[in-house]
């Protein structure tokens, strides 16, 4: 009974994140022969296939908010509160594809990016231009996320890696960040740590941004019954934040009871998910 009830939780979950078709893009991802772009020792296959991406997903785009010019795309053009299950379906497939997939499919996949990117321009409400395919905006919005996944499966995964595992990681990101136009990604954590430091003097808290916050963490697009459960996952997610980003986004900490209560329980929602995503038992024989 337990494994029947573990499978129907993992399937209802799996189909949030990925989406009607997750299954079939699954088994596209996995099961075509072909040359990756990762081998299956490279620490981005357990990066990105750790629950630790639940929380490491959140904060990213959290700290990716703070970029006023990144932000007004986001806003203008991805229709993330309109459809955040669909963007999010989207982001994962992509990271799949990318992580686990056939070079063929996971350079077909960065292609499809790039021609969304070229067509995203407009205008902050302070008059300034952006431009989704920008190399600059590219790359702040790949330093935020792998420094993100990076502190995540630190803190959450299930296996955390050595310090040259986490300089692999980032080494491997670089490749999907050059694809995609980051023009000289960062390859190891001093690298990143140096170039997060460099975007600083650009970032702050816009309206949209912190309006980005509320949505995720206030009023979140899950059913009730779920929310505290994502609470954890929220509250584990700003947790993650570098500390100048909260400060940023006001959104204070507070250590004892972050020790206390909200890591145990980003530890504890982890081995949760975890368990539930574990592949479907099958029956054996009689």
């Amino acid at each position: 009974m337990l494994s029947v009830v573990r499978d129907h939780l993992g399937q209802a979950l799996f189909r949030r994140v990925a989406g009607p078709d997750g299954p079939a893009t699954r088994a596209r991802i996995h099961l075509t022969p072909g040359p990756r772009w990762f081998g299956p020792d490279r620490p981005i296959r357990a990066v990105h296939g750790d629950a630790s991406m639940f929380i490491g997903g959140l904060s990213a785009l959290l700290l990716q908010s703070l970029h006023p010019l990144a932000m007004a795309a986001v806003a203008g053009h991805s229709g993330y509160r309109g459809d955040p299950w669909g963007r999010l379906q989207r982001t994962s497939t992509f990271l799949a594809v990318t992580t686990y997939g056939t070079a063929e499919d996971a350079q077909r996949a960065v292609d499809q990016v790039r021609a969304i990117h070229e067509r995203i321009r407009g205008t902050t409400a302070d008059g300034e231009p952006y431009h989704a395919a920008d190399p600059h905006l590219l790359g702040w919005v790949h330093a935020a996320e792998t420094d993100s996944f990076l502190r995540a499966h630190q803190r959450f995964g299930a296996r955390p890696l050595d310090p040259d595992g986490y300089d692999g990681y980032v080494a491997d990101a670089a490749r999907v960040a050059r694809a995609l136009g980051v023009i000289d990604p960062p390859r190891d954590r001093r690298e990143l740590a140096a170039r997060l430091a460099a975007y600083r003097p650009e970032l702050r808290a816009t309206p949209e941004a912190r309006g980005t916050a509320r949505f995720l963490l206030l009023q979140p697009p899950v059913p009730l019954a779920v929310r505290p459960l994502y609470g954890g996952l929220a509250a584990n997610a700003v947790a993650l934040l570098p500390p100048w980003a909260r400060r940023l986004l006001g959104l204070p900490r507070i250590p004892l009871v972050e020790d206390i209560a909200i890591r145990p329980t980003g530890q504890a929602l982890t081995r949760t998910i975890r368990w539930m995503m574990r592949p479907p038992t099958t029956p054996g024989p009689d």
